[in-house]
Formats: structure tokens, C-alpha cells, sequence
């Protein structure tokens, strides 16, 4: 990238591994027998999903198959009856009546195979849609459903990107088992005919393609190190690139000149994603070679056992011919097996990720209690809790006790890092203290059902989401209530919003995504006025507002105040901010440092307390 004058190349971007507490490749303790004893897993695995999701679209399959199988041994059968017709004696004509019976059969069989192969198809693309959105939306479902401390832990964004490849093998995983097993079927039948024919030239095929087979699963473990090694990058890359076009930084990227830096960025980190991917080709190409070399070998030899078999009188010509076609069909139901074997084995490995991760989502999904909370939120206690980010060496919250009841205003303040919106994600019970109690009316929220929680809550976060969603939908998030939209015109009333609305192409309808045809966009204040009016539309027992007005104007500030005031006697309020003016409003101030509360009270007593509020309120108004 260019540099200017007194400037210097940027450094590429760190070298990342997959890698984290629960990441285990696995491939690394897997010898090359327990990786082929995946292939029968793999396969059942695939036949449970299907028949879970369409019984008869398998049966078809199933019936498919066997036809395929059967079409291919009455094949080899009827062309050694019309090899014996060809190559026997008489007028050519007579010979070929003969072997028009044989001809015909070998016809319809040909005719049922092929349909039966279309109706495989048509059964394939029933099911695979349908098995590749479940594989997806369980991923989405397991993510979801994690705690929101586990999304802090080492590894845990690099395991989810590992899982998504899971999803992208399993729209191919229904055609390359059934096309694995249509072959099993084809070798096995025309393998029985080849042994009738003699028993020598079954065991040298076989020879022919096992080598074949031992390299395909070696290809694919070392395409499964190469994809391993990458995920840490890719991970990184995937999120640089969505950075990098999004709409929503092209101000910042362009006025700050940082298209040259992301471009080289991302082209570093592709080069080295690209390196790793062609070390590894010197690899496969060994691999190829020696078995394609042994496999040749073995398959010169089968060729010259056949001719030395006829030559020396031990076959007949017409059986000759006939070994010639069951010789191919065999060789070419091998090989697929071959390939879709080792796809299959290619699958087993990137389900085992998405499996990996659906166990660690599993394992760190909410293990809380089935108490339901009833009646309002009239008082929630903190006794002495503690938090720590995993990773971490210090406690983001270290032995807060507090109690705030319904009715109550109370604002937290203190510097960046003090803990402000960690406690209040305790106090929410998104997060669990690791020791203390969290309690809502007098019961621990680890008994609480989450839900009974989070219904009763209503947050506006720091980083709160812009949904490309309708107005409406923004406000109500997909929980409408009967009153219709007579509770999201009152939220968004409440909170200034209302004319900018009005102004909409499509008032309430209108979808709030600009990089959407048709969409329309709120400025940075308006979005955080709607992350207030979904707050308020939930009419929550607690209500949570996390630096609520900071990219507000003063009369928006002012309209949100006023509002929290008004509503404040129906719920508790929780309002954490770094300007300072608006916790007047609060009916208590909790002063936050290191994880601990060092200050409480008024707006007034603590302006005049001499401490860290009034030393950070002095510095506000030192302009």
C-alpha cells in the first residue's frame, strides 16, 4: 500500500491458530482405521436426519437403489446370454435373433436404471433443502441459546465459524451417500457376476482401487489440516470484509483514509490463507501419484490376467466379453465408491466441528431453575457478587452488595472499565456472578426460569442493534400486543420520534435498511431514540438505559429524561452514563471504581462530597 511522507508500512496482521479451551482437532489422534470407521457413522447419521425429516422421500431412495443395483447385475447377466448368441455358430442373422432377447432385457434394464437414478434425484432434492436449513437453523438456535459469558471465552467465534462449514457439507451430504451407496450396490452385484466368471479377477480390481480409496481419504485429511489451520484467519477475514463494505463505515474508512490499510490487510491475511493451501499441494500431489502408480499396476494386471485367461482357453471368448463389461462396471463402481466414500469421510470431519460446537452450546446454555417469577419487580438484591471475564486476571464487579426497589431511579456512574455495564448485566441476570447472589423479590435468579426474567426487563445497551427491520418491528421486535400499534405510537411518541416517522415513506411500514432497495435510514440519534422506544414499548418491571442519550441532541436528551421520570414509579431504573448533569434525575447515585462501588448518594451530596463524582464532574464542566 502507498505510504506517505513520514509514514510507514503498516505491520501484516498476527498470525491466528484456531484454537481455545475446547478446540481439538479431530484428526489428531485419529489413525487411518478409525478414520475409515467414520465412513458407517457418517452414513447413519445421514439416514437418521433424512428419515426424521422425510420417511417416504427415503423409501424412494432406498427403492431407487436396489433398482439401480438390480438394473446392473440383469445387465451383466443378459449380456453374457447375448455374448454366447454373437459369438456363436450359425448365420449372423440367426445369431443376432438369438441374442435379441438378451438385447431387449439389457434395454428395459437400462431404462429402469436411469429412471430409477431421476426418481433418486427428485427423492435427493426433497430432503436436502429441508436437512440443510435444520442443519442451519440449529447452529443459529445453539448460538443463541449460549451464555453471554460463554461468547467471551478463547475460541468460542472460531469453534462457531469451524461449525458453519458442518452446515455448507450437509446440502451435499443426502446425494454423496446416496450416490456412495447406489455404487456399493453396482460394485457388489457386478463383483458377484466377475466372480462367477472367475475367481481371480475380482481380488486384482480390487487391488486396482484400494490404493485409490487409501489416497482419497489421505487427500481429504490433509484438505482437512489445510481447512483447520485457516479457520482462525478466515474467521478474522469474514468479519474484516463485512467492516470493510459495509455502508454503515464508509465515512470512516474514506475521511481517514484507511482504504489502503484494509485492502492490504485483507489481502494479507487471504495470501496467507492461499500459502497454507499450496503447501499443502505438494502433498496431495505424492499422494496421487503413489496410488494412482500402485493402483495402475494392479490394473495392467488385471487386464493381463483376463487376456491370459482367454488366451490359454480358460475362458471363453463370449464369457470374455462379458468379463470386459463387469470388469468396467465393477472398475467404475469402485471408483465411486472411492470418490464419495472420501467425500463422505471429507463430511464427517466438518460435522464433527458442528457437532464439537452444538455440545460446547449445549454445555453453556443457561442451567438455571424453572421458577416462574409472578407479579411485579418490587425489589432486586445484590449480596456481595463478584464477576470476572473469562480470560481475564482481574474481576470486572469484586463484592458489590446493593438494593434497589420498584420506584427508584438509580444511576451509575465512573470511569471507562469500572464495571458500570458488567453490574448491570448481573443485575439483569444475563450474566451470573461467579460468587454473591443476584436476587428478584427474594429469589436467586440461578432458580429463575431466564425468561421469567428477561420478559420483566426492558434494555438500551451501548451497542444496541440497528435491525433491518420495519419501524414497527424495530419497536416491538416480533412481540406485538393486541393493542396493535397503539403501544408502539406511544413509545415512539414518548420518545420524539413521532414526526420523523410521519415522514417515512411508509410511516411505520417502512423498512429501516438502507443498503435494502426500497429501505430508508435513521441518523445515529434517531436510532438510539428507537432503541429507547422498544425499551419502553415492553413496559418492564426493570428498565435498563446504558449511556441512553449519548448521540442524542439536547431536546431528544431532555424529551428521554423526562420520560424515564414519568414512568419511573411502575418499575426500577437503572441509568448508567458518563454525563454526569443527567443523574439529577436519579434518586440515588452509585459511584463505580475497579469493580466496586466507592461512592452513593444524591446529585447534590456527591458534588459536594469531594470525591471521584465530584472530580469527574469537574472535569466535564472544564472545557
Amino acid at each position: 500500500m502507498p505510504v506517505g511522507a513520514g509514514r510507514v508500512a503498516p505491520p501484516p496482521p498476527a498470525e491466528l491458530r484456531y484454537g481455545g479451551k475446547y478446540s481439538k482437532n479431530p484428526l489428531e489422534e485419529a489413525a487411518f482405521a478409525a478414520m475409515v470407521r467414520r465412513l458407517p457413522s457418517v452414513l447413519s447419521r445421514t439416514a437418521r436426519m433424512a428419515w426424521a425429516i422425510d420417511r417416504q422421500a427415503v423409501l424412494l431412495l432406498a427403492g431407487c437403489q436396489l433398482a439401480v443395483g438390480a438394473g446392473a447385475a440383469v445387465q451383466l447377466t443378459a449380456t453374457a446370454h447375448a455374448m454366447r448368441a454373437v459369438f456363436g455358430t450359425g448365420p449372423v442373422p440367426d445369431r443376432l435373433h438369438q441374442a435379441l432377447p438378451a438385447l431387449l432385457v439389457i434395454t428395459v434394464a437400462a431404462v429402469i436404471s436411469r429412471t430409477a437414478t431421476a426418481l433418486s434425484s427428485y427423492a435427493d432434492g426433497l430432503i436436502t433443502p429441508v436437512l440443510t436449513t435444520e442443519a442451519d437453523s440449529s447452529l443459529v438456535a445453539a448460538v443463541c441459546r449460549i451464555e453471554a459469558a460463554a461468547r467471551a471465552e478463547d475460541g468460542c467465534a472460531d469453534r462457531q465459524e469451524a461449525a458453519e462449514m458442518g452446515v455448507v457439507r450437509s446440502h451435499v451430504m443426502v446425494q454423496d451417500a446416496t450416490r456412495l451407496t447406489a455404487a456399493v450396490i453396482r460394485m457388489v452385484t457386478a463383483s458377484g457376476v466377475l466372480t462367477v466368471l472367475h475367481p481371480l479377477l475380482l481380488p486384482l480390481l480390487l487391488l486396482a482401487v484400494v490404493p485409490a480409496g487409501v489416497g482419497a481419504v489421505l487427500h481429504a485429511r490433509v484438505t482437512y489440516e489445510t481447512h483447520y489451520a485457516n479457520v482462525g484467519d478466515r474467521n478474522v477475514r469474514q468479519n474484516l470484509r463485512g467492516w470493510a463494505t459495509s455502508a454503515k463505515f464508509t465515512d470512516e474508512i474514506r475521511a481517514n483514509t484507511m482504504t489502503g490499510y484494509l485492502n492490504f490487510w485483507y489481502r494479507t491475511i487471504s495470501e496467507r490463507i492461499d500459502a497454507r493451501t499450496l503447501t499443502a499441494a505438494p502433498r496431495m500431489l505424492r499422494i496421487v501419484l503413489a496410488s494412482s502408480a500402485i493402483g495402475g499396476i494392479f490394473l495392467v494386471a488385471t487386464w493381463a490376467a483376463l487376456a491370459w485367461l482367454v488366451s490359454t482357453g480358460r475362458i471363453e471368448p463370449a464369457i470374455a466379453g462379458t468379463a470386459v463389461v463387469a470388469v468396467q462396471t465393477t472398475l467404475g463402481a469402485l471408483s465411486q465408491v472411492v470418490i464419495y466414500g472420501a467425500a463422505m469421510f471429507h463430511t464427517s470431519l466438518y460435522l464433527a466441528d458442528m457437532d464439537s460446537f452444538l455440545d460446547y452450546a449445549d454445555r453453556h446454555a443457561p442451567r438455571r431453575g424453572e421458577l416462574t417469577l409472578t407479579g411485579p419487580v418490587t425489589e432486586i438484591r445484590v449480596e456481595e457478587a463478584a464477576y470476572r471475564y473469562p480470560g481475564k486476571e482481574s474481576p470486572a464487579v469484586a463484592g458489590v452488595s446493593l438494593t434497589v426497589r420498584q420506584g427508584e431511579i438509580l444511576a451509575l456512574v465512573g470511569e471507562n472499565g469500572s464495571g458500570k455495564s458488567t453490574l448491570v448485566r448481573l443485575l439483569a441476570g444475563i450474566f451470573l456472578a461467579d460468587k454473591g447472589t443476584v436476587s428478584w423479590n427474594g429469589e436467586d435468579v440461578t432458580r429463575l426460569d431466564p425468561d421469567t426474567l428477561w420478559v420483566r426487563s426492558g434494555l438500551v445497551p451501548q451497542s444496541f442493534a440497528q435491525w433491518p427491520l420495519s419501524v414497527r418491528d424495530n419497536v416491538t421486535l416480533g412481540q406485538p400486543r393486541e393493542d396493535g400499534d397503539v403501544l408502539v405510537r406511544e413509545a415512539i411518541d414518548a420518545v420524539g420520534l413521532t414526526e420523523a416517522v410521519h415522514q417515512l415513506p411508509a410511516g411505520l411500514d417502512t423498512l429501516l435498511a438502507r443498503d435494502v432497495w426500497g429501505g430508508s435510514e435513521f441518523s445515529g440519534g434517531q436510532w438510539q431514540r428507537l432503541a429507547c422506544a422498544r425499551a419502553l414499548y415492553r413496559r418492564a418491571g426493570l428498565l435498563i438505559l446504558d449511556e441512553p442519550t449519548s448521540e442524542m441532541d439536547a431536546r431528544g436528551e431532555h424529551t428521554i429524561l423526562r420520560k424515564i421520570k414519568a414512568l419511573s414509579g411502575d418499575c426500577i431504573t437503572i441509568v448508567v452514563t458518563h454525563q454526569l448533569v443527567n443523574t439529577k434525575i436519579a434518586d440515588r447515585i452509585l459511584v463505580m471504581d475497579h469493580g466496586r462501588i466507592t461512592e452513593q448518594g444524591t446529585y447534590d451530596q456527591l458534588a459536594a462530597g469531594g470525591g471521584l463524582f465530584a472530580d469527574l464532574l469537574a472535569l466535564s464542566t472544564d472545557r
